[in-house]
């Protein structure tokens, strides 16, 4: 390996400057930055999001919540740009101290209930509609210890693997190596899961397979990092079956479109306020509508 040695100073400094493409954003202390109030739609339920995969979660959860016929869980889903920092706004930050997406608030009680961190909000929203958490203990238990090793596993895949490997202003062999290794093993854990089970809990589709997809589920369709090849993840046939069979179902392709601000325009629906929205409020149609419009 040719990187050169690093010697940790006895007193971490913050350096402004270091951090790559985060480094505008990434700061050592919490809070908000500036004023700004969110805004708030008609529906009980407000989402404040981006359709990073902890994002999708939450859109993926709600839209298999009203094709199940909840009508409870209409939504408003506003768009967060991390990279512009909007997540340090006033009023983001009185939603979620931590001050990431997605974060949101259940305006149908008395008095508000904010919900931040994107298992927190799939669990909260189970428990109110009582649907998609299994019900017997030992099946519940199940699905509960796969959602749970999904927040405990995510940040080796994503802060360490696709941090390294896509966003680091610089390729370090050592550090690609690591975490490339730990997301194998983990695609690993979940091909022999999968091997005898249809979903993660068993016989029965739930939040464990709705927070674990947008990682390890979009990992092995090719839509993450770029990295489909490097990782070898032909190598997980059963995580690609159920990869693919979630794919094919309608609420994960609507939720996976909403706070999109990536790939094929007719999959972005930047802000979702009703289900007309997927046929009438795409990105590709609003273009076309602006195009058209005189100026």
């Amino acid at each position: 390996m040719s990187e050169s040695r690093y010697t940790p100073p006895r007193v971490w400094t913050w350096d402004q400057a270091n951090g790559g493409q985060f480094a505008n954003i990434n700061r050592p202390i919490a809070g908000p930055t500036h004023e700004q109030a969110l805004p708030v739609g008609e529906h009980p339920l407000q989402l404040y999001s981006l359709a990073t995969p902890n994002g999708v979660k939450v859109t993926i959860m709600l839209e298999e919540l009203l094709a199940l016929g909840h009508r409870g869980a209409e939504y408003d889903a506003w768009l967060i740009r991390i990279h512009e920092g909007e997540q340090f706004g006033s009023g983001f930050v009185a939603l979620n101290p931590n001050s990431k997406i997605p974060v949101l608030q259940d305006r149908s009680g008395a008095e508000p209930q904010r919900v931040f961190e994107s298992g927190a909000i799939l669990l909260y929203l189970a428990e109110k509609f009582g649907a998609l958490l299994p019900q017997d203990l030992a099946t519940r238990t199940e699905c509960l210890s796969w959602l749970f090793w999904q927040m405990g596993s995510a940040p080796f895949l994503g802060g360490g693997f696709g941090h390294f490997y896509v966003y680091a202003p610089e390729k370090f062999e050592y550090a690609i190596n690591r975490f490339a290794m730990e997301a194998k093993r983990q695609l690993d854990v979940l091909n022999r899961r999968l091997a005898d089970n249809r979903w993660l809990a068993g016989d029965e589709y739930s939040i464990a397979d709705i927070a674990v997809w947008p990682w390890y589920g979009e990992l092995v369709r090719g839509n993450l990092y770029g990295a489909a090849e490097f990782l070898q993840v032909q190598e997980y046939p059963h995580v690609q079956r159920w990869a693919n069979e979630m794919a094919a179902r309608p609420a994960v392709q609507r939720g996976r479109m909403v706070n999109r601000l990536r790939g094929e325009l007719s999959e972005q629906l930047h802000e979702r306020h009703a289900a007309s929205d997927f046929d009438t409020r795409t990105q590709d149609k609003l273009e076309a509508q602006a195009a058209a419009t005189p100026a």
